[in-house]
């Protein structure tokens, strides 16, 4: 049965409803920007993986859900908005190039998710595990695709702290740019341990890394900073 910790993913749904909006309107504002389009979308697919868990809480195992929630957080949990911040760190021709590379390798980790045979022995009534599939290399996309994501989604903010650290007049810009890497680390310690047969954990990181990396946003759009460099801006020219 359901335990307090399984309804987790609805509320950090919630969230990430109204934080995607945010980032997306001012993609709307500011076109061509493409490092806020990946970035909208890195949100948004966060909700919709957060949603499925939600949903599964509340109304059991489903297939199709399952196979949504694999794509959306293993495949598209962090690749984004890493994505995002490429765009900034690279030209638009060697971006567009790497953007293309980790899309395919996307839609055929989704196409291998979508055909393998489910083994509904190891299915539970209210809880998300990769172990249902039956096809092992269906799960040899996401280690690629997460190292991808944490190279230059938690490296880019890393990279971005580590240049204002003695920066008194962008201090908010550290701040946020730790906040922003904690919260892209967390998530990614949750799929981790949801390997391990431990789904509550990825629960728990999920809603505490969209908390963090909202906070960072928070901070690197405050004004009053001098010129940022391109990692640190994946979030700051966000607001």
């Amino acid at each position: 049965m359901p335990t307090l910790v399984h309804y987790i993913p609805i509320a950090t749904t919630v969230l990430a409803i109204f934080f995607a909006p945010v980032v997306f309107r001012r993609w709307q504002e500011r076109k061509p920007a493409p490092h806020l389009f990946w970035w909208a979308l890195g949100i948004a697919a966060y909700g919709v993986g957060t949603f499925t868990e939600g949903f599964t809480t509340l109304f059991g195992w489903n297939e199709w859900v399952f196979r949504s929630w694999y794509i959306s957080g293993a495949l598209l949990g962090g690749a984004p908005l890493a994505q995002g911040t490429v765009f900034l760190m690279f030209s638009r021709k060697t971006a567009t190039i790497m953007a293309v590379a980790v899309g395919l390798t996307i839609v055929a980790g989704a196409t291998v998710v979508m055909m393998a045979p489910i083994d509904y022995a190891l299915v539970e009534s209210h809880r998300l595990t990769g172990a249902v599939m039956e096809w092992r290399q269906a799960r040899l996309f996401s280690p690629f695709i997460n190292t991808y994501a944490a190279i230059f989604l938690i490296g880019g903010a890393v990279l971005s702290a580590w240049r204002y650290r003695k920066d008194s007049a962008a201090r908010h810009r550290f701040i946020g740019n730790c906040f922003i890497a904690v919260g892209a680390l967390l998530p990614g310690i949750g799929g981790m341990a949801t390997r391990m047969g431990h789904t509550e954990v990825l629960y728990v990181m999920e809603f505490l890394g969209i908390i963090l990396i909202w906070i960072g946003y928070r901070y690197n759009v405050m004004p009053g900073a001098r010129g940022a460099p391109a990692a640190s801006q994946a979030v700051a020219a966000a607001g």
